[in-house]
C-alpha cells in the first residue's frame, strides 16, 4: 500500500528543488519539491520524500485530523 501524507510548505532553499514541509506536532521533513510549484504556505501530499501534489488548506487539516484520530484509535488497542 502506498500513503501520501500532507503537509505544508515551510521553507524553500534558493535552488527551489526541496523544501521543508511541517507535518504538525513539531514534525519536520526535507522534501524534493520538483514535480510541483509551490510557495511557502502551500499545502502539499508527500510520497516517498517528493511533493508529487498541492491541496487547498481545508481538505489537508481534514487529511491530517484523520491520521490523528486513527493514531489515537490505534494507542487505545
Amino acid at each position: 500500500m502506498c500513503l501520501a501524507i500532507p503537509g505544508k510548505i515551510v521553507e524553500i532553499d534558493k535552488n527551489k528543488e526541496h523544501g521543508i514541509v511541517d507535518y504538525g506536532d513539531s514534525t519536520k521533513r526535507k522534501v524534493n519539491i520538483t514535480l510541483v510549484e509551490v510557495k511557502i504556505g502551500d499545502y502539499v501530499l508527500v510520497h516517498a520524500g517528493f511533493a508529487i501534489q498541492v491541496l487547498d488548506e481545508k481538505d489537508a487539516k481534514e487529511t491530517l485530523d484523520l491520521f490523528r484520530e486513527m493514531l489515537s484509535y490505534s494507542e487505545e488497542i
